[in-house]
């Protein structure tokens, strides 16, 4: 696998599933057509694959923000027109073009050219919108520097699936054994000794300032909930 990344000198990237920022473009469209199928499904939800044809043509006629088009437009050049305008729409093309095949080469050729148009100016919409997304994530990043022997605390990732109102977001402690290149960190915990890999925005630094005893009891209410 090395040789043949090496070979055509491609980098491989490692995303964990509780952050995957290589495929954010996907799980977007994806839970937008979950959307969709929720709302159009029997209660039973057993016929959700009759329904998935309609799902995606309603995903791929809608206008979308971060392009400015459809993706119907973005691929065709032209909006996407339902079956009851098709009669209508190809008697104008017939009286229009009156079956001249030069003029209809000519037409043609432009609607390629504002195709080209289109969609150049749909990469450009969704560059400025991703790079107003990103201005507005990063205001409220905290910077986090681990390194081996640091004792932090571990985000609770099944919070959401067992909710507790009193229930603490984080569970430790652990050290910190090794910080790898993509921000993967080595842990192991204090208590069972145990070794795991897990991503380092899910970590944050224990101050050792802090009182044992609430920790006690924070991890107390934890396994109560």
């Amino acid at each position: 696998m090395e040789a043949l990344l090496k070979k055509y000198n491609m980098t491989h990237r490692v995303s964990t599933a509780y952050h995957p920022q290589t495929n954010g473009q996907a799980e977007v469209s994806n839970r937008e057509v979950k959307s969709i199928l929720e709302k159009i499904v029997n209660p039973s939800r057993k016929d959700w694959s009759s329904r998935i044809d309609n799902a995606l043509w309603a995903y791929r006629t809608a206008y979308k923000t971060p392009i400015g088009m459809s993706p119907f437009r973005l691929v065709f050049g032209k909006p996407c027109h339902l079956p009851v305008e098709l009669e209508h729409h190809a008697f104008w093309a017939v009286k229009q073009c009156n079956f001249n095949i030069d003029e209809a080469g000519r037409h043609r050729k432009l609607q390629l050219q504002e195709l080209e148009e289109l969609r150049n100016d749909s990469y450009e919409n969704s560059r400025i919108y991703k790079e107003r997304t990103k201005l507005f994530h990063d205001k409220s990043i905290t910077c986090k520097h681990f390194e081996s022997g640091h004792r932090v605390l571990l985000y609770h990732s099944r919070l959401k699936l067992f909710p507790g109102k009193l229930r603490s977001r984080w569970i430790g402690l652990f050290v910190g054994l090794k910080v790898f290149e993509h921000g993967a960190v080595e842990i192991q915990s204090e208590e069972t000794g145990q070794i795991f890999k897990v991503n380092g925005h899910r970590l944050k630094p224990f101050y050792e300032g802090f009182n044992a005893n609430v920790l006690e009891v924070i991890q107390l209410d934890a396994q109560m909930y």
